[in-house]
């Protein structure tokens, strides 16, 4: 089984310094592959000192991966890093795909992936006691320049135990 991340959830989780929740939540998966150009995003010049540190020495639980595949035109009006995730999750047969932004779960969803983002790790986590979702959550809007839609954190919040 395999995870797919995309920048946004992998970036949020490890300035918060939930990073691990990933392999620890999916155990059961044989592989967590982030595409090329999610680490070359994180890699920007202008990636938060979290980011710039974790960097230097990525877990080796990340298995960085290229797209094998040509660039998918009918995904151009999204970012590189969206783009080839959601297209390394095509060609690895994914299990699941973590992205953030709207437009690319729907793409993803409309190609039959199955999408979370960082909202959704947190919830899962919580869930096998893994952390405390709600202070996780308060970490991320106060620590991180993570924004979410009103509906999309009523959510959040009403899902907490």
């Amino acid at each position: 089984m395999i995870v797919v991340a995309d920048t946004s959830p992998l970036n949020y989780l490890v300035q918060i310094g939930c990073e691990s929740l990933l392999p620890a939540l999916y155990k059961l998966y044989k592989r967590v592959v982030v595409p090329s150009a999610v680490l070359a995003e994180l890699s920007h010049a202008s990636a938060p000192p979290a980011i710039r540190k974790w960097l230097l020495d990525v877990p080796n639980w990340i298995e960085i991966c290229g797209v094998l595949s040509q660039p998918d035109a009918a995904l151009a009006f999204l970012d590189l890093g969206e783009r080839e995730a959601i297209q390394l999750a095509e060609e690895q047969h994914a299990d699941l795909l973590l992205i953030d932004e709207r437009r690319g779960r729907l793409e993803a969803k409309r190609r039959g992936l199955i999408t979370t983002g960082t909202l959704g790790v947190l919830l899962a986590a919580g869930e096998h006691g893994l952390i405390d979702p709600g202070a996780a959550y308060k970490r991320l809007i106060v620590e991180t320049s993570f924004r979410t839609t009103p509906k999309l954190q009523k959510a959040f919040l009403d899902s907490l135990p």
